[in-house]
C-alpha cells in the first residue's frame, strides 16, 4: 500500500535500518516489519527486524563510547538535551503528526500532550548534569568521599502507546548522568523515533545512543541478557517484565520497571461533578484509553452515581471519533488490530460477568471509521470490585463505575488490586482528600484534577505496577552507581601488629 495521503510524505522515510554507532545500517536479516496508519490500514514506512547480531552490534558501539561520554563535561551533556529540546520544539507539529499517524492518537492530544511533556524531559534533566555530585564525610581521623558515577551501558526498552514521550524519559536522565545507551522501541509504533534519531543523528556523539528496531524475543532477550549491559529500563506490561526480570538475572543487573495500572478515580459525594465528569471523560477517551494511568475503576459514593452515570453518558456520546490527524478529532482507533481485538474481547467479558452497558460497549462504526481500529467509549456500571473487567488491564476506552458507601469501602476497594500505578480523588473536604490519598496504595494521585502531570514530581508504581521512578530526579539514581572512598589522616601505623 502507499503512503497516507492526509500528512507530508516528506516528513518521514520509506525505510528505517538500525541506528548503530552513530549511523544508520541494514539489519543482519535483511527482513523488515511494517509501520501502519491504524486508522486506514496503509503502510507509513518499514523498520529493520533485527537480531542478535545487530545487538552485538550496538552494544558493542555503546561500551566503545561509554569511555569517553561518562567523563564529559557537564556543560557538554547538559548542551546536547538542550539542543534536542530546541529542534523539537521547532518541528514540534511534525513530530505530533508522526505520533498521531502510526499509533493513532488525535493530534490534539500529541500537539498538547505527548510532544510538551518530551520536550520537558529534555529540559528537566538539562539541568541535572551539573547536579550529579557525591558528598563528603567528616571524621576524627578520615574523610569520606562518595562519588556518583554513571552505571554502565544501559538496555531501555519501550512500548508503543506513548513513544516519543517514554523515549525522553528513558535517554534523557540516562544521557544527563553519563551512560550510553542501546534502546529497543516498540515494532508496531516507532514511527516518530525514527525520525527523531534520523534528525539528532548528527549532535549524538557516535555509539551514545543506539537504536535497534525487532521483536522482543529477536532483540529484547539478547540486548538483557548482554554481558555488557549495566542495568535494563522497561516500560510495558507485566507478563514482559517477568521475562525481562528473568533475563536480567543473568548477569545480576538492576531494573527499572512502569507497568500496568488499573487506577482508581473516587468520586466522593461532594465532588465537582462538572469537574469529575471531564475527568472521567479524559481518563476514558485521552489516548483511547491506551494509557497505564488512566483512571479505569471509577467508585462513585452512592449518592451521586446515577446522576454522574447520567452526565457521564452525555459526555462520551459527544466524544467525535475519526480521523486522528484532524485537529476536531477527539479520539482516534486503538494503536493495532490486536489491541482492538483485545479491547473487544473485554467488552464481551463485562456482559458475561453481569456487568451493564451505560453507554458503548461495542466497536464504532460509520463514515471513515470502518477501516480503522475504533472503539466506542464504554462505561460498564454494575461492576463488583472482584470481576475481571475492573482487576485487569483493558488498555482501552472503557472505564467500570464501581458504588460505594464511605471512606474506609472506598480505601479498601480500591486496594484490592494487583496494580497500583495511579488514581483520584474528587472532593471540596481537604481532609477527606488527604485522608483519601494516604490510605491509597499507588504511586500517584491527583486531587481534583485527573492527570494533573507536572514536570519533576516522580512516576511510579506500587505492587505489580513495577518499581523504580521515572519523571524525576529519583531516576538519576537508577542511572547512577556509587563508590566509596576514605583517605586516613592519621599518620603511622594502627598499632594491632606492632613488631
Amino acid at each position: 500500500m502507499s503512503d497516507t495521503s492526509n500528512a507530508d510524505p516528506s516528513l518521514y522515510q520509506s525505510q528505517y535500518g538500525h541506528f548503530i554507532n552513530g549511523e544508520w545500517v541494514t539489519g543482519d536479516s535483511g527482513k523488515t516489519i511494517d509501520l501502519m496508519n491504524p486508522f486506514n490500514a496503509q503502510v507509513l514506512s518499514h523498520i529493520a527486524a533485527g537480531n542478535s547480531r545487530d545487538v552485538e552490534r550496538a552494544v558493542a558501539a555503546a561500551k566503545n563510547a561509554f569511555g569517553s561520554w561518562s567523563q564529559s563535561s557537564p556543560n557538554e551533556r547538559q548542551e546536547l538535551l538542550v539542543e534536542i529540546a530546541r529542534r523539537l520544539k521547532n518541528r514540534l507539529e511534525d513530530y505530533a503528526m508522526l505520533e498521531t499517524l502510526n499509533n493513532g492518537k488525535p493530534l490534539r492530544e500529541s500537539l498538547n500532550f505527548d510532544l510538551p511533556q518530551a520536550i520537558g524531559q529534555f529540559e528537566l534533566f538539562a539541568g541535572a548534569a551539573y547536579h550529579l555530585h557525591g558528598e563528603t564525610l567528616d571524621y576524627p581521623d578520615a574523610i569520606g568521599l562518595v562519588h556518583r558515577e554513571p552505571i554502565g551501558v544501559c538496555a531501555q526498552i519501550i512500548p508503543w502507546n506513548v513513544p516519543l514521550l517514554m523515549m525522553a524519559s528513558k535517554i534523557a536522565p540516562a544521557l544527563a548522568a553519563g551512560n550510553t545507551i542501546v534502546i529497543k522501541p516498540a515494532e508496531s509504533v516507532c514511527l516518530s523515533i525514527m525520525e527523531f534519531f534520523r534528525e539528532m543523528g548528527d549532535i549524538i556523539p557516535p555509539g551514545v545512543v543506539n537504536v535497534v528496531t525487532g521483536y522482543g524475543a529477536d532483540v529484547g532477550e539478547p540486548l538483557v541478557t548482554h554481558p555488557d549491559v549495566r542495568k535494563v529500563a522497561f516500560t510495558g506490561s507485566v507478563p514482559t517484565a517477568q521475562k525481562i526480570m528473568q533475563y536480567a538475572s543473568r548477569n545480576i543487573i538492576p531494573q527499572t520497571l512502569e507497568l500496568g495500572g488499573k487506577s482508581a478515580q473516587i468520586v466522593c459525594a461532594d465532588a465537582d461533578l462538572e469537574a469529575a465528569v471531564e475527568g472521567a471523560t479524559m481518563s476514558t477517551v485521552l489516548n483511547k484509553g491506551e494509557i497505564c494511568l488512566a483512571g479505569s475503576r471509577l467508585f462513585l459514593h452512592e449518592s451521586i452515581q446515577e446522576e454522574f452515570l447520567a452526565r457521564l453518558k452525555v459526555s462520551l456520546e459527544d466524544i467525535r471519533l475519526g480521523d486522528p490527524a484532524r485537529i476536531e478529532t477527539q479520539m482516534g482507533p486503538q494503536a493495532s488490530v490486536m489491541q482492538r481485538d483485545k479491547v473487544s474481547s473485554y467488552l464481551e467479558l463485562g456482559l458475561e460477568e453481569g456487568a451493564s452497558v451505560v453507554t458503548g460497549g461495542s466497536r464504532a462504526s460509520g463514515a471513515g471509521l470502518d477501516q480503522g481500529n475504533f472503539i466506542q467509549p464504554t462505561i460498564f456500571s454494575d461492576v463488583s470490585n472482584d470481576m475481571r473487567i475492573a482487576q485487569e488491564e483493558i488498555f482501552g476506552p472503557v472505564t467500570c463505575a464501581i458504588t460505594f458507601k464511605d471512606e474506609d469501602e472506598v480505601i479498601r476497594l480500591a486496594n484490592e488490586c494487583n496494580y497500583g500505578l495511579a488514581g483520584g480523588v474528587w472532593t471540596q473536604n481537604i481532609g477527606a482528600a488527604h485522608r483519601i490519598a494516604r490510605g491509597m496504595q499507588t504511586g500517584t494521585v491527583w486531587i481534583n484534577r485527573y492527570y494533573n502531570l507536572k514536570s519533576g514530581m516522580p512516576i511510579g508504581g506500587y505492587k505489580q505496577s513495577g518499581f523504580g521512578r521515572e519523571f524525576c530526579f529519583d531516576v538519576l539514581n537508577h542511572y547512577t552507581i556509587t563508590k566509596s572512598v576514605i583517605i586516613n589522616l592519621q599518620d603511622g601505623p594502627m598499632g594491632m601488629y606492632a613488631q
